[in-house]
């Protein structure tokens, strides 16, 4: 078993996004947290490989964002689950932190 305080990584940076792999070695997935400043936005991107993702919004609001012009509302404890192949990304309207899970990890 491991911990993870995520208060320890709580940090901004001004209009931009940062990140820090919680963990990076597990053969079944991948958990990253992204810290997105106020105004700044998380690319829309897909994958071209098989396996899904979750998008955890565990501060802040803002937007899931999707192919074309796809929003979708997100705030605290909101969860968007999708295909790693479908086109997704995020916008902060505040700061905003999310936890990305990815299994199989890439």
């Amino acid at each position: 078993m491991k911990k993870i305080d995520l208060n320890t990584t709580r940090e901004f940076t001004e209009g931009g996004m940062k990140r820090f792999f919680l963990v990076e070695t597990s053969p079944y997935f991948k958990i990253i947290n992204f810290n997105l400043a106020a105004g700044a936005t998380f690319p829309v991107h897909s994958h071209d490989l098989d396996g899904e993702l979750s998008i955890l919004v565990i501060e802040g609001e803002g937007f899931f964002l999707g192919e074309g012009e796809e929003t979708i509302a997100a705030k605290t404890g909101d969860i968007l689950i999708s295909e790693i192949r479908e086109p997704h990304g995020v916008r902060a309207t505040t700061d905003m932190r999310i936890i990305v899970t990815i299994a199989p990890p890439i």
